[in-house]
């Protein structure tokens, strides 16, 4: 039999750790009764009308966390007395350069203090501070609290709570206060992880296929055929640009070339799988009875935008940009395409091949957009295009059927 003495001391010591204070329902259920709770807004207004119902006098609260968005630095999500569903709010980079931010409580916790914590009915119109607590004061709040919640690797978020008690928050409420802190930590971790790995791979594959690969589409070779308008777009004679502007300048022309390409696709239900240098490949799915329109739509919007662009880019005395875009439709396989440890989630097929041999063709007949005959023919929109002819296409059997829009 083996004696105690053989028990390793972590079974054996009976010394009590120092969380919480006290057990507390409001614990539990962050910790055991959250989990099939997918947003993180969601947990946070039950979890400040429990503190709420549980005697606290919080009147609202925040969290404050950042993204990793293009966009985006980061969010808020606000809840006061009588919201059932949180506000939620993103900024824009450049808001931590402003003064209204850097003399921020936010601006104090991210940048390292431990706590910020105000008195608002001690305060004055005029005594300097910061005009977020008059915000606070007008409102009807007597105090403030934040605390940073430091998640793993030292990624620093933020949570605020204000109170609408004479006197602001008891001690015993600080305390119960605290006792959850690390309890929603955990729990906002979980979820704000969620959140970025979700806008990390719309941002790098978009929201379909990111979708797809959440839902657990990561083995090579899976995938599925799927009907598809298939749109080829690439940028004329961008060597040549690249060559002879600055970096940035390059940077930010091509930037603003895809913004101007980009927005009326994902607007028309569109969907970028990749951008491949200055070229871009989209598709417009058929499970969409209007997706061959919609993609019309789109063209005409981006070149809309193009043309903006290009008066702009003019004016500052930048290159006037060209493109040139191959339209087709057809099956494709849509999935995982690559090495074993290095996957492209895209779309393959002879569908594709005709695109892209059409997005060639413009630079030969000087069109900018060519559509192939089954594309009009699905489309429905003979009327306001112009037979080409038919040409062999590199690579392909029999020659296609080639339209462009009608020239005014």
């Amino acid at each position: 039999m083996q004696s105690l003495s053989d028990v390793p001391s972590y079974f054996t010591d009976q010394s009590e750790g120092v969380w919480p204070s006290r057990r507390r329902k409001i614990i539990d259920w962050l910790v055991t009764e959250t989990r099939d709770e997918r947003f993180i807004d969601n947990i946070f207004v039950q979890m400040c009308q429990r503190l709420r119902a549980e005697g606290v006098p919080v009147a609202r609260a925040s969290l404050h966390f950042r993204t990793l968005h293009p966009q985006w630095l980061g969010a808020r999500i606000l809840w006061k007395t009588g919201l059932t569903e949180a506000v939620i709010d993103t900024f824009a980079y450049g808001v931590e350069t402003t003064p209204q931010f850097r003399n921020s409580p936010v601006n104090e916790i991210f940048s390292g203090a431990i706590e910020v914590r105000k008195n608002l009915e001690t305060m004055h119109a005029g005594d300097g501070h910061h005009q977020f607590y008059d915000e606070l004061i007008r409102e009807g709040l007597t105090e403030y609290i934040a605390w940073p919640m430091e998640h793993t690797l030292g990624k620093r978020h933020i949570v605020t709570f204000s109170s609408d008690r004479p006197g602001g928050f008891a001690e015993e409420h600080i305390v119960f206060l605290k006792d959850v802190l690390p309890a929603l930590t955990l729990v906002t971790e979980i979820r704000i992880k969620n959140i970025l790995a979700r806008t990390l791979l719309e941002t790098y594959v978009g929201p379909h296929a990111s979708g797809q690969i959440l839902a657990g589409a990561t083995t090579r070779g899976s995938g599925a055929t799927v009907g598809a308008a298939i749109l080829i777009c690439d940028l004329r004679d961008f060597t040549t640009i690249s060559d002879h502007w600055p970096r940035d300048d390059v940077i930010e022309l091509l930037n603003g070339y895809f913004d101007a390409m980009s927005e009326p696709i994902e607007k028309h239900g569109g969907e970028i799988l990749k951008f491949m240098g200055d070229g871009m490949l989209a598709i417009f799915p058929l499970t969409d009875p209007m997706a061959c329109r919609n993609l019309l739509a789109a063209i005409m919007e981006a070149d809309r935008a193009v043309g903006i662009l290009n008066e702009q880019n003019a004016r500052e005395g930048r290159e006037v940009l060209r493109y040139g875009i191959g339209v087709h439709v057809g099956d494709v396989m849509y999935g995982n395409i690559g090495s074993r440890r290095r996957l492209d989630f895209t779309v393959i097929g002879p569908a594709v091949n005709v695109a892209s041999r059409l997005e060639s063709l413009t630079k030969e007949i000087k069109r900018p957009v060519l559509f192939s005959k089954a594309f009009v023919e699905m489309a429905a929109c003979k009327e306001g295009m112009e037979s080409l002819g038919s040409f062999p296409l590199r690579g392909l059997g029999e020659p296609v059927d080639v339209f462009a829009f009608k020239q005014s």
